[in-house]
């Protein structure tokens, strides 16, 4: 088990800023920013999984977990493979994953997570305007209409948060996620350096 990936979880209902977060913390050398939904957008929609993840994310629906995990591991080898991700100078951010029990306790055999860091947003409506201010800029059409972002909110409260529980409180930071982005990547750099710092030490100057 030596050889699973150092990770950092990224964690929040949907629209709590975990993409923004992850995207401005990747462009900090010695840490790897990984969204579980953007490797899926990506998938060609004209394929089986490309039409599978279109079935669920249609409805706001989770795909199921053996689905998930076997095209996250196979996309993260394909990182490896090409020097993308280097797992023994970066930290891994994962954002979107895991997001059942289920899912958590499968994955664990190929990461090992050091932190939990939890956007908390306890408005809703403001997460459904932000989540169709998203869709409108990016063409996000599974975040457009309410009543699949209300279901998305559902499944979160549902299946999702227990995984907190899994991963104990110790491992935790709460955060609030409604300020700006700056005011929250700052709160989140303060959470996660000291651990990245902890694990990979001068690893950037070998």
């Amino acid at each position: 088990m030596a050889d699973r990936f150092k990770a950092v979880l990224l964690f929040g209902m949907p629209g709590s800023g975990k993409g923004t977060q992850g995207k401005m913390l990747g462009a900090v050398p010695g840490f790897y920013h990984l969204a579980t939904g953007d490797i899926f957008r990506s998938l060609d929609r004209e394929s089986d999984l490309g039409r599978l993840f279109v079935q669920y994310s249609s409805k706001g629906e989770l795909v199921p977990d053996d689905v998930t995990i076997k095209v996250w591991k196979q996309h993260v080898d394909g990182l490896i493979e090409s020097n993308t991700y280097n797992p023994s100078r970066d930290m891994l951010l994962l954002d979107g994953m895991p997001r059942s029990l289920n899912q958590a306790e499968v994955i664990g055999q190929y990461i090992d997570v050091l932190q939990v860091v939890h956007l908390v947003a306890h408005d809703e409506d403001k997460m459904v305007e932000r989540m169709r201010r998203r869709a409108e800029k990016e063409g996000r059409h599974d975040d457009a209409k309410v009543d699949v972002i209300r279901n998305r909110f559902s499944v979160y409260r549902n299946e999702t948060q227990p995984v907190l529980d899994h991963y104990g409180s110790e491992l935790v930071s709460e955060i609030d996620a409604i300020d700006t982005p700056g005011r929250v990547l700052q709160q989140v750099l303060t959470a996660v350096l000291p651990v990245q710092e902890q694990h990979f030490g001068n690893a950037l100057e070998a």
